[in-house]
This record gives structure tokens, C-alpha cells and sequence, in this order.
């Protein structure tokens, strides 16, 4: 059935060799579903540009708090880097400090 011309001359022909109330019916279901088939597949060839555009909207947004992440705990490691060093820094002061005192 490539065009809807095509199904008039089905259904008379049908017709013609008097078929049962039931198949007309199962022949007309299944035309209908067909249609619905086709319907949907050109709606989501319509709507797949957009789905792919938030799809890929979606994983930037995913990759940029990755990111934002990765960036907080570098700065969370570097701060308690510092906080080590000044904490090394400070009992050496206090020592020298203590020895010249001291003799």
C-alpha cells in the first residue's frame, strides 16, 4: 500500500468476495495501527533533534559539577597543604627561639 488511492479499490474488492463482518474489521484495525505507526515514527524523527539537544545539555551540565567538584576538593587539598606547612613552620620558630633563650 504505498498511497491511500490504493485503498479504495482494496475495499471494494474485499467486497466483492463478501467476507466475513470480522476480517473487514481486523483488516481495518490493522490498517489503523499502521497509520498510528506512522504517525509516531515522523513525530519522533521531528522530536529527536530536540531529545539530542537535551540530552547533550544535560551531560555538560553533568560534566561541569564534575568539574566544580574536582576544583573544590583541589582547594580543599591545597588549604590543608598550607595549614600543614604553617603548622610545621610554627614549632621550628618556637625551638630556635627557645634555644637562643636558653643558652
Amino acid at each position: 500500500m504505498e498511497t491511500i488511492q490504493e485503498l479504495i479499490p482494496l475495499a471494494k474488492e474485499m467486497m466483492a468476495q463478501k467476507l466475513s463482518g470480522k476480517l473487514v474489521k481486523l483488516y481495518v484495525v490493522g490498517g489503523v495501527l499502521a497509520f498510528f505507526g506512522v504517525v509516531l515514527g515522523l513525530v519522533e524523527t521531528v522530536c529527536s533533534p530536540f531529545t539530542a539537544a537535551s540530552r547533550l545539555r544535560d551531560e555538560e551540565a553533568a560534566l561541569a559539577s564534575l568539574q566544580a567538584a574536582r576544583e573544590q576538593e583541589t582547594l580543599r587539598k591545597q588549604a590543608l597543604m598550607e595549614r600543614g606547612k604553617k603548622q610545621e613552620a610554627v614549632p621550628l620558630s618556637r625551638a630556635l627561639s627557645n634555644r637562643q633563650h636558653a643558652s
